[in-house]
């Protein structure tokens, strides 16, 4: 199993929902005895806020701005474009149903299936990319590979199978595409991912075209919705931590860039 996989796992878990919002929570209340309605105010804030978060409206406010930033693809954006490049999102270990392999999640299989219809329309040739952080046997390349031969009748030309997070899907991915003379690619992965995937893949000197699909915010509103459900404050939690790796991208970057002024 990854190391880094382990902390960023870690991590993610104590900055973001809702276990973040938990310990602000309970914070709150230990401070209730020195300081009361400070105290008081920000446990009633933290359990506002993943009350909110837990919505379809409060968990737009932080989905809609990050699927805003690339609209749906149109096939005249497909112009130069040299390969399909999709990325993979972990997986459902040993599913019963398919005698104990391993089968993409269910976001992996909508990036697959968005993917086969492009390659269909294109007749571009597909990279498929996604390592083993969790430890297993076999990459998410390889299982993203299967379903696309097998499922959707899509020939896959590459695996990436090393990667281990989005920065080493763009560098491991540009490696091989480079290498085969590639240089503009259709990038697949959800809009809610693609902000900061561009980022990365375009930071390879890879020329980006966004092809991003499972658009959340266009999903039709009903009026339960304004009440809290699990699958919003999900939704919310993966576009929070969206923001904060558009976040640390910057930082780290910006910094790399003032060292090498110095």
């Amino acid at each position: 199993m990854n190391q880094s996989w382990i902390v960023n796992s870690a991590m993610s878990a104590l900055l973001l929902l809702p276990f973040s919002l938990i310990l602000l929570c309970a914070l709150g209340l230990m401070l209730r005895r020195r300081w009361p309605r400070f105290g008081v105010s920000l446990s009633l804030l933290a359990l506002l806020a993943l009350t909110l978060l837990s919505t379809r409206p409060g968990a737009m406010l932080i989905i809609a701005p990050l699927e805003r930033l690339n609209p749906p693809f149109a096939l005249s954006k497909a112009v130069g474009a040299q390969a399909i490049v999709v990325l993979g999102a972990g997986r459902i270990a040993n599913a019963p149903e398919y005698a104990g392999e391993d089968v993409p999640s269910a976001i992996a299989l909508q990036r697959l299936r968005y993917a086969a219809k492009l390659h269909r329309d294109t007749g571009l040739p597909v990279l498929v990319s996604g390592g083993m952080p969790d430890g297993a046997k076999i990459s998410e390349a390889a299982i993203m590979g299967r379903v696309l031969r097998e499922d959707f009748v899509v020939p896959v030309r590459w695996l990436e199978e090393h990667s281990n997070n989005t920065e080493e899907n763009a560098r491991d991915s540009a490696a091989i595409l480079q290498q085969a003379g590639i240089r503009r690619i259709l990038l697949v992965t959800d809009a809610i991912h693609m902000p900061r995937a561009r980022q990365a893949f375009e930071r390879t000197g890879l020329a980006v075209v966004a092809a991003p699909t499972v658009f959340h915010s266009a999903e039709r509103s009903t009026i339960v919705d304004i009440f809290p459900r699990s699958r919003w404050l999900q939704r919310s939690d993966y576009a929070a931590h969206e923001w904060l790796g558009i976040g640390w991208y910057w930082l780290r970057h910006r910094f790399s860039a003032t060292q090498a002024q110095r």
